[in-house]
């Protein structure tokens, strides 16, 4: 797999903050989990919004959009997603309806139903299929998490010309806090057809409303970095990656919170 080519229906990753950590993401338990495993939208606890955009190596015909709600409520958090790859000639979108619940303090799982669409101009025409994700994070001890996530396991077909068929993708991974201040995280996501990719990041934490962030991922190579802003009500992360022969991807997300935990169902 190559950085520069896309799949039908591939599980492009969402947020500036896995961005700058070389979206080594299966564990985090935040807003943007809706794209990397839904059971970490359980560390979600007041009634949000966000938008993404990412353009992929500066060109403007690979542009990535993304937004997205998350509604916690005391029988579980859902969530809905929407994103949108390319431009008029070339276009893929999804859109995600996710359902999260945590069982106890220290596991929760997650599932989500897509709707995959494609549109390519000529004679290619449009493309849909219904695709599924379920996710588990599990924590061994405050400072230490385990993540999994599968993407597409029942190989949802995309096309009748050649049997095309969204990509199986399998993510497990696992997050180490030093401290406060100091997060890892490592994984390994595997498309059933191609050889693994490993990633790695690490966040830095030194006052209350700043990160910085930094990380790695292969096949291809890319090194990414970044930092975030986080404010009472809102929260900015910027990012970039660099693969040496393309050049640089800037990334940016926003998420609004927007009522107090106390006032959700």
């Amino acid at each position: 797999m190559t950085y520069a080519s896309f799949a039908t229906g591939e599980n492009i990753p969402v947020g500036g903050r896995a961005a700058g950590m070389g979206n080594a993401s299966v564990t985090f338990c935040d807003f943007w989990a809706i794209h990397h495993n839904q059971a970490g939208l359980t560390g979600v606890k007041a009634f949000s919004a966000g938008i993404y955009y990412e353009n992929r190596f500066g060109l403007k015909n690979l542009g990535l959009k993304s937004g997205a709600i998350v509604y916690p409520t005391k029988s579980g958090v859902f969530g809905l997603s929407m994103t949108s790859f390319g431009y008029s000639m070339y276009n893929e979108s999804k859109i995600g309806l996710a359902y999260a619940k945590a069982f106890g303090d220290r596991f929760s799982a997650g599932v989500q139903l897509d709707y995959l669409s494609t549109h390519i101009a000529e004679n290619y025409g449009n493309s849909s299929a219904i695709a599924a994700e379920v996710g588990l994070i599990y924590k061994l001890n405050k400072n230490l998490s385990i993540g999994a996530h599968v993407y597409n396991p029942t190989k949802a077909k995309t096309a009748s010309y050649n049997d095309e068929r969204a990509p199986t993708i399998v993510k497990l991974g696992l997050a180490y806090s030093f401290s406060e201040k100091v997060t890892i995280s490592v994984e390994s996501d595997k498309d059933i057809q191609y050889d693994p990719e490993i990633k790695a990041g690490i966040e830095y934490h030194p006052v209350k409303k700043l990160y910085f962030r930094t990380g790695i991922s292969t096949n291809p190579v890319l090194n990414s970095f970044g930092f975030g802003l986080e404010f009472k009500n809102i929260t900015f992360d910027f990012a970039t990656s660099y693969h040496q022969t393309l050049g640089f991807t800037p990334q940016f997300s926003m998420i609004f919170h927007i009522t107090n935990p106390k006032e959700n169902l």
